[in-house]
């Protein structure tokens, strides 16, 4: 896996430098499989923001001897963490517009699932991409949410103008909020949906709701502690 980076710099060096490191290392040790945790949306070359290092990632592993698979996960459930204090006025910000639009989402606990699996699993030869999530709307997240909040929850579109600020409270620093906000107008476009030709398609297990309630529960398991 790549290291994730918010701020890459306009020819992705970053993350250039990290593959070219890994393609030699594997190259030299030739492992009998290399699992390569991707993204959906890598299949593209173009108006990716952040994904691109994964489109990039992709492309240099390709020319390893060792079979390959590609596993290209869905959004993040655990993203939307935040939400377990941000929406307890009933609203739940999102970039995500419109907000009933599914996208493919997973948790993380199902990635770590078929990468041990893919890992310890029968044997493939060449190349195997594998989306991995399944199609959920931010609006079923938001529901969800309410849920184990026990409180009615709204997804609410951050406006596309507001987006720069949004991405500033998050950490990104200013006037370098382009690449996240490029990743998801790619999202919204569609993008980034379910279906590629010459994929296989592993559905998630765990809901958002799942990783809100196992979240809620740990943070009161650490109160009790202290």
């Amino acid at each position: 896996m790549l290291p994730v980076e918010w701020t890459p710099s306009p020819d992705f060096r970053e993350a250039k430098n990290v593959i070219a490191n890994y393609v030699e290392a594997l190259t030299e040790a030739v492992p009998p499989r290399v699992v390569a945790l991707s993204s959906m949306g890598a299949n593209r070359t173009s108006g990716l923001g952040m994904i691109t290092a994964l489109s990039l990632f992709e492309q240099g592993l390709r020319s390893l001897r060792s079979p390959v698979a590609f596993v290209r996960a869905g959004g993040f459930f655990e993203n939307f963490l935040f939400g377990l204090q941000a929406a307890q006025g009933g609203t739940l910000p999102v970039f995500y517009n419109p907000t009933s639009r599914k996208s493919t989402m997973v948790a993380t606990n199902d990635i770590g699932a078929e990468v041990a699996k893919l890992l310890t699993g029968p044997a493939w030869s060449g190349h195997r991409i594998i989306e991995l999530g399944s199609m959920v709307s931010a609006d079923e997240v938001a529901k969800q949410l309410g849920e184990v909040l026990k409180r009615d929850v709204k997804a609410f579109a951050v406006p596309r103008a507001g987006w720069p600020e949004a991405f500033e409270q998050f950490g990104v620093p200013k006037g370098h909020t382009g690449p996240a906000e490029e990743m998801f107008d790619g999202v919204n476009a569609g993008w980034m949906d379910l279906g590629v030709t010459g994929t296989e398609h592993v559905a998630g297990t765990t809901s958002a709701r799942d990783v809100f309630a196992g979240a809620q529960q740990a943070v009161k398991a650490k109160g009790h502690s202290v």
